[in-house]
This record gives structure tokens, C-alpha cells and sequence, in this order.
């Protein structure tokens, strides 16, 4: 029997914005290419599937218009990755200093 993994529990604000606001959990590893080889030998089971973080949902929407599933997989597989990123930096700075309901147009 498989062992049961323990995901992250959801904190009181976004991991990215630090805002508060209804979160929504962000796969580091997407999980439409778990079962990629490429992915399999780079990840174990557990890291595939419980690498994550709680965002906000213009948070979300950003990460994936800036990347790729195979770039968040193999280069944005975190906190400190996706942030490091200047585009997403940027919009994470502007998106903090904005009040816990407002959602940007896009």
C-alpha cells in the first residue's frame, strides 16, 4: 500500500503577493508531465506530487503566462526560482502593494 503523502497546508496568504485572498495550489512540477520520463528520473514520486505553493489567482494566471510547463518543471520548480524572475518579480512587487480584493484586468 502506497504511503499516504501530507501536502503543504494552506497558509493565511499568498506565497507569492504575500496578500491575503482565496488561494489556489500551484504545482511547481505541473502535473500534466508527471508521467514524462524526463520529469520521472528528476523527481521522486513524492516530490512530483507534493511540491507546491498556495497562490492567489492573479498570481497563478501569471506564472502560466509567463512559462511553459516543461520551463516551471525543469527551471521555475520554486519559490525562489519564480521569483527570481524578473518579469514575474515585477508583477508580484506591483501585485503587493494592491488592496487584499483587487484582481487586475487582463
Amino acid at each position: 500500500m502506497a504511503a499516504l503523502l501530507r501536502l503543504p497546508d494552506q497558509p493565511e496568504v499568498c506565497e507569492l503577493c504575500l496578500r491575503q485572498a482565496p488561494l489556489t495550489r500551484h504545482h511547481l512540477i505541473p502535473k500534466a508531465l508527471h508521467g514524462k520520463t524526463y520529469i520521472r528520473k528528476r523527481f521522486p514520486r513524492e516530490e512530483r506530487i507534493t511540491a507546491t505553493l498556495w497562490v492567489c489567482r492573479p498570481c497563478h494566471n501569471q506564472i502560466h503566462r509567463l512559462f511553459t510547463e516543461k520551463e516551471l518543471a525543469l527551471s521555475f520548480n520554486s519559490r525562489d526560482a519564480l521569483l527570481a524572475d524578473a518579469r514575474l518579480r515585477t508583477f508580484v512587487d506591483w501585485l503587493s502593494a494592491k488592496p487584499a480584493g483587487f484582481v487586475p484586468r487582463h
